[in-house]
């Protein structure tokens, strides 16, 4: 029997399902087509060929083609979890409206022999600044007009791919050909000024207007040895990096093919200020630099960062599921779909159960790392990569981390904003470092589904340690952000990174780093998770530029840098769980002497940061409500509510209409004469209330000044003036009095309850919230206050004591030397116990 093509089929019966699934729809049409021509081909009657056009259209049954007929079968299931299911579940989706060029991108991985240095930053301002947005316009690829998320599908518009550059007119013509339209990419549109002089424009995170710092694009039809000057005009932040020496990074497919070099540092006399344009209100900064492309007609980016795209993440997990060694102790999830429908791995990383391992792994603490919930901060997903390599790799260190913990690893949380090249925003047009208090479920799934599985780790098993990974733009070095209450006196948050610091000298800076819990910073996964009970709960910022300390001072980060950063990540946590608590005594005492000194410098001489702030981003904190649901709002807006100010503008245009007297019937002093106090008015030139004359009569005021009307409260009773304070607290206490009468005794009549009858403490819960308690309610554990308070602080999780096949005991330390830069204490020392409060036992 002879067997055709397949036909999938299928049928969106719902607009929850119709987004995730519209690639099947699109191959259902396509493979029509190919079964009529087939049929046709084969020399099959028209009326089969009918009837092949004509199949239902459904999910679950597979129509073959035998014998020019087509046969039904049931579909196979799809493969929920990892990477081995049907191609097109892994498959980058883009918003509908996006044009997307067909080649796929790839970059080798490459570490130049040397550090490269930061450049010398040029001081002054470059000279063509008033000339900036003029030019001929050479690229032009905007993303489209929708003003919020509509729905999405692999490869983005179907539609034919537009001209975005301009047409060359021949071989000679110098005119370098951009392009924006790939994953990961954000070029807006391209002037040239010049022979070898280009403006450029980013475009905002889509759905936004902001968020424009991260760049990476294509040139093609360069010459070689000519120096070209790139600018590019949109930026937003006051400061960058770019002013301490960064400078952008450059890959050429030639250089790759030929001598294996991968991205590299290129550019001189960089510099960065304002250019006199303006956005939303603000001033725009430029960014300008030039370089030499190394051949001619060569295929070359630039960009901001080194580039890790959502295909990249999963061609590195397919590998995984490849390596049979690897993937029996790592396995690979679906944590949840993205809004546009992409697949959101989460790895699970802890060695196989053996005898006993049931409990084993039911006693187990786990470790939670996150990455790229900002999509620009490409700098993440490299030290991401950089754990899961040393936590996958067969070395003794790594099989005592998977036997002691199980860790929760989501290598990219926000891949719709990767895949479109975003910097710091989703879909949804909001910041989801900003979404983790939110109860928005549909608009943000991806942080919803991080908090309910950290919430579960935290009902079944302690979990040790909480970071979510993420890059900064202003600041050198690797820092940390912390959570500490008690400013400064509970010093264990700070001895994980303090231990990462003697880990990592050349990279990481303690003095950087901070502990504060902000109100602003409530809805970060930081301050969010910690609420649920996890006392290390951190963000791990690393520096788009390089570093200032060590060795390495003066030069950028490489690959190899972010990478092993990730490793001594891992180091660490080996460090602050040895049975042996020497190191982690030592770090403690090491803190109490730095509290000590600083408490006894005086407030002036006490050391100021140069950035208070802990976050990458000048962005406000949240930007309100998702972009469909703000444009929702647009739609049904109410009438505002007028401010103060209007309110005594209406007030001073009635006086001018009315007298005195007659402003007496209105209903706010008809109520307040019904009281025990009342209101008397009193008009008086605003030119004599500054300066403090009120003796002035009422009738000698001119009526042709702007008057001001004071309000006096008296009381009744006594014939004396009171404040304003006991005016209102009188108008407070008759208003509750009458919504107590009213709501209350309405809500508790048909249980046959006066309100009088309320038990204590009832009345002032609010209804709907019970599941908003504290963590320690619903886990059983104590929350980070209560966890303070107590008197009786616990030491945190250590390895179990490791023995040789002999029974002799073999402490982890004695395989893994001295710590770098630190002589180790003697062992004979007895290990005191934390101290809460400084000089006390």
């Amino acid at each position: 029997m002879k067997r055709g093509k397949h036909v999938h089929c299928h049928c969106s019966v719902s607009s929850s399902t119709s987004d995730d699934d519209d690639e099947f729809e699109d191959e259902n049409q396509a493979k029509q087509e190919q079964t009529e021509d087939y049929c046709q081909d084969q020399g099959v009657m028209n009326e089969d060929a009918i009837g092949v056009a004509q199949l239902p259209k459904t999910t679950q049954v597979v129509f073959e083609i035998q014998s020019g007929r087509p046969v039904p079968r049931l579909c196979e299931p799809r493969h929920l979890y990892g990477v081995s299911g049907h191609l097109s579940q892994t498959l980058s989706r883009w918003p509908k409206e996006c044009e997307v060029t067909p080649e796929e991108i790839h970059h080798i991985d490459w570490t130049p022999p040397a550090p490269e240095p930061f450049c010398i930053p040029e001081s002054e301002k470059w000279p063509r600044d008033q000339n900036v947005g003029k030019g001929t316009l050479v690229y032009n690829g905007q993303a489209g007009k929708e003003y919020y998320f509509t729905g999405s599908r692999p490869g983005g518009n179907r539609s034919p791919l537009s001209q975005a550059s301009i047409p060359l007119s021949g071989p000679d013509d110098t005119t370098l050909l951009f392009e924006g339209r790939f994953e990961s990419a954000n070029l807006m549109s391209a002037h040239r000024v010049g022979q070898f002089d280009y403006d450029l424009m980013l475009r905002p995170d889509l759905y936004t207007k902001k968020h424009t710092q991260w760049f990476y694009f294509r040139v093609r039809n360069m010459r070689a040895g000519i120096p070209y000057r790139f600018t590019i005009t949109n930026f937003l932040k006051a400061t960058s990096l770019y002013e301490k020496g960064q400078k952008p990074l450059l890959y050429s497919d030639e250089k790759a093919r030929a001598f294996g070099v991968g991205w590299h540092r290129v550019g001189y006399d960089v510099s960065y200020c304002r250019n006199g344009l303006f956005h939303l209100g603000l001033p725009c900064f430029s960014l300008s630099w030039s370089f030499v492309f190394p051949y001619d007609q060569d295929t070359c980016y630039l960009a901001h960062c080194y580039p890790y795209t959502y295909t990249k993440l999963w061609a590195y997990l397919s590998s995984i599921e490849r390596s049979p060694r690897v993937s029996s102790f790592c396995k690979i999830r679906t944590l949840c779909h993205s809004l546009a429908g992409n697949l959101v791995p989460v790895l699970t990383v802890t060695s196989p159960s053996r005898k006993r391992g049931e409990w084993e792994a039911a006693h187990k603490p786990a470790v939670v790392i996150t990455a790229r919930v900002h999509p620009g901060e490409t700098n993440s997903s490299w030290v991401m990569k950089g754990i899961m390599d040393f936590l996958l790799r067969d070395s003794p260190d790594a099989r005592l981390l998977r036997d002691t913990f199980i860790f929760k690893l989501v290598p990219m949380l926000n891949p719709d904003g990767v895949i479109v090249g975003n910097y710091r925003c989703s879909l949804t047009g909001r910041d989801l470092n900003r979404s983790y208090n939110s109860n928005l479920k549909d608009s943000f799934p991806i942080v919803h589904a991080v908090r309910t599985m950290v919430h579960r780790l935290c009902e079944k098993r302690d979990v040790l340690l909480y970071c979510d990974l993420h890059g900064h733009s202003r600041k050198q070095n690797v820092f940390t952000y912390g959570c500490e209450r008690a400013a400064g006196r509970q010093l264990h948050e700070r001895i994980f990174p303090l231990m990462l610091s003697k880990n990592c000298p050349e990279m990481f800076s303690f003095q950087n780093c901070k502990f504060k819990v902000q109100r602003s910073k409530d809805g970060t996964g930081r301050i969010a998770l910690w609420k649920l009970g996890i006392l290390n709960s951190f963000t791990l910022e690393t520096s788009f530029c390089g570093s200032s300390i060590g060795q390495q001072k003066g030069t950028h980060f490489s690959i190899k840098d972010l990478e092993m950063l990730g490793a001594h990540f891992c180091d660490t946590l080996l460090d602050y769980c040895d049975p042996d608590r020497t190191k982690y005594n030592m770090c403690l005492r090491e803190l109490q002497d730095s509290l000590r000194q600083e408490t006894t410098l005086t407030l002036a001489e006490a050391p100021q940061s140069d950035d208070g702030s802990t976050s990458g981003s000048n962005s406000s904190d949240s930007d309100g409500p998702p972009a469909h649901l703000e444009a929702l709002q647009m739609i049904n807006r109410k009438k505002s509510m007028k401010s103060k100010k209007q309110r005594d503008c209406s007030c001073l245009l009635r006086h001018k209409e009315t007298t005195p007297e007659e402003n007496k019937d209105s209903d706010v002093k008809d109520a307040a004469q019904k009281g025990k106090y009342s209101l008397k008015p009193l008009c008086v030139p605003q030119h004599m209330l500054r300066r403090g004359k009120q003796d002035t009569p009422l009738e000698s005021t001119d009526t042709n000044k702007k008057m001001s009307v004071l309000y006096l409260v008296f009381d009744n009773e006594k014939g004396s003036v009171k404040s304003k304070s006991d005016y209102l607290r009188h108008l407070m206490a008759g208003y509750i009095k009458n919504r107590m009468q009213m709501g209350l005794g309405n809500s508790l009549s048909g249980l046959g309850l006066a309100p009088s009858t309320m038990p204590s403490g009832k009345a002032n819960q609010l209804s709907g919230r019970g599941h908003l308690a504290c963590g320690d309610k619903h886990i059983g554990r104590l929350s980070p206050v209560q966890w303070r308070g107590s008197k009786s602080h616990p030491a945190p999780f250590t390895l179990p004591v490791m023995t040789n096949r002999q029974g002799e005991y073999r402490p982890a330390e004695c395989k893994r030397g001295q710590w770098r830069g630190v002589v180790k204490e003697q062992a004979t020392e007895p290990d005191r116990k934390p101290e809460h409060v400084i000089g006390k036992p």
